[in-house]
């Protein structure tokens, strides 16, 4: 499990090669702004070999945030994280875990007929009642996910996650009343309440594509203030002192800056953005597709490319992400060693400020 002194000794052995705000606080921790996901790539096993490769390469080279997902590329990516975890030159202190559950998993590779692997291996099991399936094929209900935790914690070989999201909750919207959902992230978020005061995990959150920079008019829709008061009330109904929500995903780079421009959540006193309110509400932002899913290392916009540090058109789409305000960490991909390290030395370059940040949407 991830440690304060254990991200603090790694951030004092690396941090040299960075510039001043590579390393950002998350709560305890100290966390490279740069991390790796490991969403695409096909299901074999030489991809498993080259993500293992890949992330062995990050540790050592100063990220020290993976993202997965139990349903990515099979399970396969959850256990190439287990083994890069491994096989690194780094304590497993130093580096902060996160996963997630939500979509039903396949294992290993996509079965012939998926809808009869459903009913078989979930539904028939008793392990997912058929109706809290959106789409036969997404589920939060609270002992799919407590098994799916305990699934995700021996795919990585880990006694503890360092965050567990629930993933893409606004997938049961196209099933179910908002209300309803709400009440499934409160249930949810029960069981995590009760997982963090076991041990399993030490943060959780909610990772999301649509839900949190869309219109409240949306079907997609969902409110940060509804999300957050859910999660202090599924604490107190657990008896913990307080909320163990602490991380938000979501997508954001050039393209896609809805999370920074779309003021969509009741704050205080007025609408606030996806990222303003996280801000406020102590939680920390780690943005998916900082790359456009690979697009945007073809090229930025070029009056946004010019402000932009960096010796690659990666490298500036990372640190775009990187800059804006309350994102602790930008996610990208790890499709090979050589492409990590260029992505992390991004972090060899100071993001832009506030103020030059704000001026690129004038």
């Amino acid at each position: 499990m991830a440690t304060r002194e254990g991200t603090v000794r790694y951030q004092q052995r690396f941090g040299d090669a960075f510039a001043r705000t590579y390393f950002r606080r998350c709560g305890e921790f100290s966390l490279s702004s740069v991390g790796i996901g490991t969403y695409l790539g096909p299901a074999t096993d030489a991809q498993d070999e080259r993500y293992r490769e890949a992330l062995v390469t990050a540790f050592e080279t100063g990220c020290n945030v993976v993202d997965t997902a139990i349903n990515y590329r099979h399970q396969r990516s959850e256990r190439a994280v287990g083994a890069a975890l491994h096989d690194a030159d780094v304590s497993r202190d130093e580096v902060f875990v996160a996963t997630k559950g939500g979509f039903l998993p396949f294992d290993g590779e996509r079965p012939d007929d998926p809808g009869s692997f459903v009913q078989r291996e979930y539904v028939a099991s008793g392990l997912v009642d058929a109706d809290d399936l959106a789409h036969g094929s997404h589920c939060i209900a609270p002992a799919f996910l407590d098994d799916q935790l305990d699934r995700s914690l021996a795919n990585l070989g880990v006694e503890r996650v360092d965050c567990y999201y629930v993933h893409n909750p606004e997938t049961q919207l196209d099933v179910r009343p908002r209300e309803a959902v709400y009440d499934q992230l409160e249930a949810a978020f029960e069981v995590l309440e009760r997982r963090a005061a076991a041990g399993d995990l030490r943060y959780y959150g909610v990772a999301s594509w649509d839900a949190f920079r869309v219109d409240p008019e949306h079907e997609h829709f969902l409110s940060l203030p509804e999300v957050v008061s859910r999660a202090r009330t599924a604490a107190r109904t657990v008896g913990n002192e307080s909320t163990h929500l602490r991380c938000l995903q979501l997508p954001f780079n050039v393209s896609m800056a809805d999370a920074f421009t779309r003021e969509v959540h009741e704050g205080p006193t007025e609408r606030q953005s996806a990222l303003w309110f996280a801000h406020e509400a102590g939680l920390d932002v780690f943005t998916s597709a900082s790359l456009g899913q690979g697009d945007l290392a073809d090229g930025l916009p070029d009056d946004v490319a010019a402000e932009l540090g960096g010796d690659t058109s990666a490298q500036r789409a990372i640190n775009f992400a990187r800059s804006a305000p309350g994102v602790t960490t930008a996610l990208v991909g790890a499709s090979s060693a050589e492409h990590v390290r260029e992505n992390v030395a991004a972090g060899t370059f100071e993001p832009l400020g506030a103020n030059a940040f704000d001026a690129v949407f004038e």
